[in-house]
């Protein structure tokens, strides 16, 4: 991958205005597409294969009007004023007519029209008067038209009201409002450019990652809009996607920018340095990407649509932004050039111009290997490291003893769909929410509604009215207002209201008491209920949500355990990474219980009303801040395995590494930080809590976890921090995040010295052989080679090691100028490979069509029949004539020069050369 991302660098450097211009073609084609599709968001919160959803569904196809969306509009009496004044009647009469005649309005219902069942709407004290509102199918399919119609006659009658009253309109259909941006969330941007000229030392510089997250977010969230017009998008959606495009984006873009200028600051060309910052600050933006996309597609693990919406969109961003950087930021660079090389700071200088051989060091450092900084490190991050490393025991226990300390109010952590209660205090749902409340009590906001066939019923009338009082009977209930057939009898409601809000967790008990009387109903009056509404569908996909977090935590644990151990290749460093992970989620649980739920701080914050948290912040802040913990855990402890891969120190590589990367994971911190809580203070109700979490877990895991309680740990462990054993190394993949593979290869570039040799081996060790075997090779392009030995498997080693197949145990390796095992993909691309202990001699004709730069064929020596090495001999002699070099492996003393073309200079490999043996 290192590799592939170099040369994508130097690419896109010495194309930048390609890149550039390609970037923004399909930022504008993405826009258009957008405009012209015209996809809408809607505020869908459903759960399929739940009680309430399914019974919702069934009368939407029986009841409609039952099934519908509901408005609320609350006429009150100022200072005890009554409504039963002629006045206020004679408006509330008009302005029902005009509700009745607004499209999609299905009924409209007067408190004072006692003829109808349960339509009495006036409160006990006589002060206030309610107008139900029905409407034809969900609140999210009703447009603003609709909405916009009803406020206007809303606010009419609250116009022809005496001066003693007032009207406000509010409900179920006004229960969420659409999230937009504030300027808060561009003062989130602001602090980051701060933060990165800080960091970085330019204005070019820190306005790259800037340029790279906006690109970033303005084409993830078109695509978000043009899916929107193929399938229904939640419109927190958009939102989400565009504060985790923002915040990955700039830090993707720094971690390279940061690389780049280190690289120049080490005397590196420019292209050079930008090919290497890709390929090795590059690698490690891939990995963390792929983990944040891997958990937010994850989140699909719940079985709940929209959730899985949300975080394939998600993803979608995550990945936009991890294209663009690798390579729009090595376009940028390239436009930039010699203008981002560092200068010298003051102290870098001064001590250049002071520096004497016998100069005594200004502090003596640990006996040991604990201590190895380079000569003008950063005197912060090494006292901070220092500081974490001294006693790392009691590091462990302090910062551990913090963190569960900050978790613990997540065990009062209550879960719930937002309604119109925690809409902002000046709206008019909020208004009219908080009167009800005030007026009718506040189940009366958030009826339930018990619902069953009737069909077999012969006193219909009679059978709603026996269950209503059966139910009036469960504590919790406050009155059951409406029990009544549907016009074909074939179906019946029954409205409960009861006596806590829609989101208290009594309401929730008072829907399962309702359900468990269910086989008693049936049994006495033959009357299969299911409770649904507005409430019921909240309760139901908020306990789908909880149940959800156990299988989604296992999942991302399990994921975060096996990437990890193969980018590390450790046992240790994966275990201490995921409980570090653990405690950030278990922690930023407990500052939003802190906030949301016991108020700590929630004025500061604009937290409108305290109570439980919405349903889907569990999973969506442990899916994100799982990706985000990888990313710090990925650029920190890859540069400390890095230094240890070359000293072979453990404990002097936790220093060195720490200070190489503490700078710029303490800026890309910082940046999520400010990002994620810009949208808190004024940001949209179901985005607040998470954003509030991200941004703690984010300081939380960067901080305390990576920067303190990781440094500790790994001294602890010294050494057998980097223990593996050699049986589960051998399986896993790896990823080389720190592109050791790369600077290999550059290292080895110059070597063979001449470009005729196609084949170019030295010191090599086969993985198939005895490891005392060591083979040096030169083979020139035209040329050939025959492999003799008595055992076959020395031989089918060889092969299929310079074939790209097998990689070797060790030595350096190089087949038409491709590193192995680095190249091995492009390797077997351009080496055929026959084996004729399996396939026929036919088999030459298409691996030689392929016009491969070499040919292996193994067991050559097993075609005796004259007319097939009469036909082997002439598709070699066709190769050769090509320009394909070949290899030739024969098992025992059978001749091969035979098989070649004469004149082709041969080197001949058996074992008493010694080479193999």
């Amino acid at each position: 991958m290192s590799s592939a991302l170099y040369r994508l660098g130097r690419a896109a450097y010495a194309r930048r205005r390609a890149v550039i211009g390609a970037w923004l073609a399909l930022l504008v084609l993405v826009g258009g597409g957008a405009l012209l599709l015209g996809g809408k968001l809607d505020n869908s919160v459903s759960i399929p294969g739940t009680e309430s959803q399914a019974a919702l569904d069934r009368l939407t196809a029986t009841f409609p009007e039952a099934a519908g969306t509901t408005a609320q509009v609350l006429v009150v009496g100022v200072d005890g004023a009554q409504v039963d004044d002629p006045a206020v009647a004679t408006a509330v009469e008009d302005a029902v007519d005009a509700f009745t005649r607004v499209e999609a309005v299905t009924s409209a219902q007067s408190p004072f029209d006692t003829d109808m069942p349960g339509a009495s709407a006036v409160s006990d004290d006589g002060e206030a008067a309610l107008v139900t509102i029905s409407l034809e199918g969900e609140g999210v399919a009703i447009g603003a038209d609709v909405k916009d119609a009803l406020r206007g006659i809303a606010d009419d009658l609250d116009a022809a009201l005496p001066d003693d009253y007032e009207a406000t309109i509010g409900g179920q259909l006004y229960s969420q409002e659409f999230p937009g941006l504030t300027i808060t969330e561009a003062l989130g941007v602001l602090v980051a450019f701060i933060v990165l000229l800080a960091t970085l030392g330019s204005f070019a510089a820190a306005g790259m990652p800037l340029i790279n997250a906006l690109l970033g977010v303005g084409l993830s969230t078109l695509l978000v809009l043009v899916a929107a017009a193929f399938t229904s998008v939640n419109s927190t959606t958009p939102l989400l996607s565009l504060m985790l495009g923002l915040a990955v984006g700039i830090d993707y873009a720094l971690f390279i920018v940061s690389r780049h200028r280190e690289l120049l600051a080490a005397g590196q060309p420019p292209q050079e340095a930008a090919a290497r910052a890709n390929a090795t600050a590059g690698s490690a933006v891939i990995f963390a990407g792929l983990t944040v996309m891997i958990a937010l597609v994850g989140l699909g693990v719940a079985g709940i649509p929209f959730l899985t919406t949300m975080g394939v969109a998600g993803a979608v961003a995550v990945g936009v932004a991890v294209v663009v950087s690798v390579t729009l930021v090595p376009a940028m660079l390239g436009v930039a050039g010699e203008r981002l090389r560092p200068r010298p700071s003051r102290r870098a200088r001064r001590a250049a111009a002071d520096a004497a051989p016998a100069a005594a060091p200004a502090a003596t450092p640990p006996a040991g290997d604990d201590w190895d900084l380079p000569p003008h490190h950063n005197r912060f991050f090494a006292g901070w490291v220092r500081l974490a490393t001294a006693r790392p025991w009691l590091t462990v226990v302090a910062t551990v003893g913090a963190l569960v300390a900050l978790a613990l109010p997540a065990l009062d952590l209550r879960l719930a769909l937002p309604d119109a209660g925690v809409q902002p205090t000046g709206s008019a749902a909020r208004v009219t929410y908080d009167r009800i409340t005030d007026h009718f009590g506040p189940g009366a906001n958030g009826p339930l509604v018990v619902t069953g066939s009737i069909v077999t019923s012969e006193d219909p009338l009679g059978l709603m009215e026996d269950v209503a009082d059966e139910l009036r009977a469960l504590p919790g209930v406050e009155d059951v207002p409406l029990a009544t057939p549907n016009a074909s009898i074939d179906t019946g409601i029954i409205q409960v209201v009861p006596t806590t809000g829609p989101t208290d967790p009594e309401t929730a008990d008072l829907v399962r008491a309702i359900r468990d009387l269910r086989p008693q109903i049936l049994e006495e009056h033959g009357f299969d209920l299911s409770v649904t509404g507005f409430t019921a569908v909240g309760i139901d996909v908020s306990a789908k949500l909880g149940a959800a977090l156990l299988p989604f935590g296992v999942f991302v644990v399990g994921l975060s355990l096996v990437l990890l151990t193969m980018v590390f290749r450790s046992i240790a460093v994966p275990l201490k990474a995921t409980l570090g992970y653990l405690l950030s989620v278990a922690a930023a649980f407990g500052v939003v219980t802190s906030v949301f739920e016991h108020g700590v701080g929630a004025d500061l914050l604009h937290v409108s009303r305290l109570g439980p948290v919405i349903s889907f912040m569990p999973i969506v802040l442990m899916g994100v801040l799982f990706g985000l913990a990888m990313d710090y855990e990925v650029f920190l402890v890859s540069r400390i395995r890095e230094d240890y891969v070359h000293s072979g120190k453990a404990r002097a590589a936790i220093a060195s590494g720490f200070v190489g990367s503490a700078k710029v994971v303490t800026a890309a911190a910082v940046i999520m930080v400010a990002v994620f809580f810009a949208f808190v203070p004024e940001g949209d109700i179901n985005i607040k809590p998470i954003a509030l979490g991200l941004a703690v877990g984010v300081a939380v895991d960067a901080f305390v976890v990576r920067m303190t309680l990781v440094p500790a740990v790994m001294q602890l462990l010294g050494d057998k921090a980097w223990w593996m054993p050699r049986a589960l190394d051998r399986v896993l993949p790896s990823f080389d995040v720190e592109g050791e593979a790369l600077h290999r290869e550059i290292g080895l570039d110059a070597w063979p010295g001449d470009p005729d040799v196609v084949v170019a081996a030295r010191d090599l060790r086969l993985a198939a052989a005895d490891r005392s075997d060591v083979l040096h090779l030169a083979v020139r392009r035209g040329d050939a080679l025959v492999v003799h030995a008595d055992e076959p498997a020395r031989v089918a080693a060889l092969l299929l090691t310079v074939a790209g197949r097998l990689a070797p145990a060790g030595g350096d390796l190089k087949v038409d100028g491709l590193l192995l095992p680095v190249r091995a993909a492009a390797v077997r691309r351009r080496v055929g490979y026959v084996d004729l202990r399996t396939e026929a001699v036919d088999a030459l004709d298409a691996a030689v069509a392929e016009r491969p730069a070499v040919l292996a064929v193994d067991r050559t020596d097993l075609v005796t029949d004259p007319h097939e090495r009469a036909h082997l001999t002439a598709t070699l002699a066709r190769a050769a004539a090509a320009g394909t070099t070949l290899l030739l492996g024969v098992v025992g003393a059978a001749p091969a020069d035979d098989l070649l073309p004469d004149g082709t200079p041969v080197t001949t490999l058996a074992p008493q050369t010694g080479v193999l043996a």
